[in-house]
């Protein structure tokens, strides 16, 4: 069994239709205390990856360390270049060639695409990942054979689910 848990970039500073802007805009400090609850959330259910993968642009970052710092997490961030701006087609590629020894992973990375694989490997509507959401899913067979409809989805949290 494996769990995936995908994780929206907290929030950043504003967005700049430069590329090369876009991919080293930081978070702001709310991104930065909302990484920081959402990581306490994961730790409180004892939740640790056995590997997190990470979109190369800043905001990914920075999200990653800060959750990885927040839960005791040993291991190295992989950042990935192709995790930025990746197509729903191609996340499914890049997990189906996922190690299998993996039991947990994170990945953190951008909308769309964070949404749609989450709506098309669980066959649910969530309309949206707001910043700092995660959704969790359980995958019913092996990564490379990962399709449509091949998880379940586990959970779905986000920081203003908690807000009053």
């Amino acid at each position: 069994m494996h769990k995936i848990y995908f994780i929206r970039h907290a929030k950043a500073q504003k967005e700049n239709k430069d590329t090369s802007k876009d991919f080293s805009r930081e978070l702001t400090s709310r991104g930065k205390e909302n990484a920081k609850f959402m990581a306490q959330r994961l730790l409180k259910h004892k939740i640790i990856p056995n590997a997190i993968f990470s979109s190369s642009a800043k905001r990914c970052e920075q999200t990653a360390k800060i959750i990885s710092q927040n839960i005791n997490f040993k291991h190295k961030i992989i950042l990935k270049d192709e995790l930025y701006d990746i197509s729903t087609d191609k996340l499914i590629e890049f997990v189906q060639n996922l190690d299998e020894d993996i039991k947990e992973v994170f990945i953190v990375l951008h909308n769309p695409s964070i949404t749609e694989i989450s709506e098309l490997l669980s066959d649910s509507f969530i309309g949206n990942i707001p910043t700092s959401g995660i959704f969790c899913v359980k995958i019913k067979t092996t990564f490379n054979q990962i399709k449509e409809g091949s998880a379940k989805a586990l959970f779905f949290d986000y920081p203003k689910k908690h807000k009053k």
